[in-house]
């Protein structure tokens, strides 16, 4: 099927052909038709699967409307708002907007912290139909009167179940008193679970549910591999594979800051070009580093779970978890940064012994399996492993790790 029949603007269409897309992709295929004929949606789909063209395209396609309906007098007024997470986030969703509607009349703005208000405040007085934002910024100009929501059409909450994980609640509450009820309101998130669909009753009327594939599950094209490794070798087998396999834009996880920046030290002294991306870096520094890691200039970047949202390279084949999450869900968001829009990606977890109930957590999110395997040469030494609780020592923990990984192909 092609963009041409689900009934959008002639404008979008041929925009959409100029950049080369040829058919909706299956998110696509059930939101934007649910979204024309004015329903609010609940829709969950996995990271890079089109899921920003499935509620943007539809929104421009109704503003472009009442734009042609309306008295070129009027003045801008915002009439849809998308709620995301992050900063990195913000900005990919923004551009796909600007992207979308090239060659129309639509200006769309941006609001997020760690960057000056006034020029978000200029912009906004030259008058903005769509504005992506992160919570907090957004409550700091509402409260300085410098914009408003009364004409809101479209509220739209992208990564839902990230800004509960960031503990947004209360700045949504607080969001929702300022926005129109009669309002058509969509939730899109990569991960649908209990807190989610609690969340969608006190947002949503009578909402299609959209799923595209099983919940919760990771992109099929993207390859998952467990090493199983002692924990004070994963640095050395990191450098390894990047440097014998000569590896490039290589996006590594690690769960603090601190981890991050001594990871980033120790492959450096290996003469691995590699640089940071986590929440103490100024949002200039960032963006920077965002961009040499983009254009290649940075073979690995080593992040938080700050990157494991809106960080769109469609050319990022490699992902590593130096260590696994402790929210289970995130693991989705990590590897989802490669296999994107139909490309094969490879994400390797590095497991050691303290990772076990994590991995397990991740195991049951996914229900499936993730069989570890041994890389030739990082073998983990079963001699250091601790006996588990209520068990007989020693030798039952040596035995019980080997048949977890034993029956596994080695590599």
């Amino acid at each position: 099927m092609s963009f041409d029949a689900l009934a959008l603007n002639a404008n979008l269409v041929n925009t959409l052909a100029s950049l080369g897309y040829e058919s909706p992709t299956a998110i696509q295929l059930e939101a934007i038709p649910a979204i024309l004929a004015k329903h609010d949606v609940m829709a969950g789909a996995q990271t890079g699967t089109g899921k920003t063209a499935a509620f943007a395209l539809p929104i421009l396609h109704h503003l472009l409307a009442a734009s042609a309906e309306e008295s070129k007098s009027v003045v801008k007024a915002v009439r849809a708002l998308v709620l995301v997470p992050t900063r990195e986030l913000a900005v990919q969703v923004q551009q796909s907007f600007v992207k979308y509607a090239k060659g129309t009349d639509i200006r769309v703005g941006i609001a997020y912290g760690g960057v000056s208000i006034e020029a978000q405040v200029d912009v906004f007085n030259a008058g903005i139909d769509v504005l992506i934002a992160t919570p907090g910024r957004l409550l700091d100009h509402l409260r300085q009167g410098v914009l408003s929501l009364k004409q809101l059409d479209f509220l739209v909450f992208d990564e839902a179940d990230r800004m509960l994980d960031m503990g947004f609640m209360d700045e949504i509450q607080a969001l929702l008193k300022q926005v129109p009820s009669d309002r058509q309101t969509l939730l899109f998130s990569a991960t649908l679970d209990a807190a989610i669909f609690s969340l969608s009753k006190t947002l949503l009327r009578d909402p299609k549910l959209i799923e595209v594939a099983k919940r919760n599950t990771a992109a099929a094209q993207v390859e998952q591999v467990v090493y199983a490794v002692d924990a004070d070798r994963k640095t050395a087998l990191v450098s390894h594979l990047v440097r014998s396999k000569n590896w490039h834009q290589v996006l590594i996880f690690s769960r603090t800051k601190q981890g991050v920046d001594k990871l980033v030290q120790q492959l450096e002294q290996a003469n691995i070009s590699t640089q940071a991306f986590h929440g103490d870096l100024s949002q200039g520094a960032r963006e920077k580093v965002l961009q040499e890691f983009k254009q290649g200039n940075i073979q690995v970047l080593v992040a938080t779970d700050v990157a494991a949202r809106g960080l769109d390279i469609v050319e990022l084949k490699y992902v590593i978890n130096f260590e696994l999450p402790f929210v289970a869900e995130d693991y989705i968001h990590r590897i989802g940064r490669t296999g994107r829009a139909g490309s094969a990606g490879l994400a390797i977890t590095l497991f050691s012994q303290e990772d076990a109930l994590l991995l397990e957590e991740v195991e049951v999110v996914l229900d499936k399996r993730l069989p570890q395997q041994w890389y030739p040469g990082f073998e983990p030494d079963f001699n250091k492993m601790e006996p588990e609780p209520r068990r007989n020592g020693k030798a039952a923990q040596k035995q019980r790790a080997k048949k977890r990984v034993l029956g596994s192909k080695k590599r």
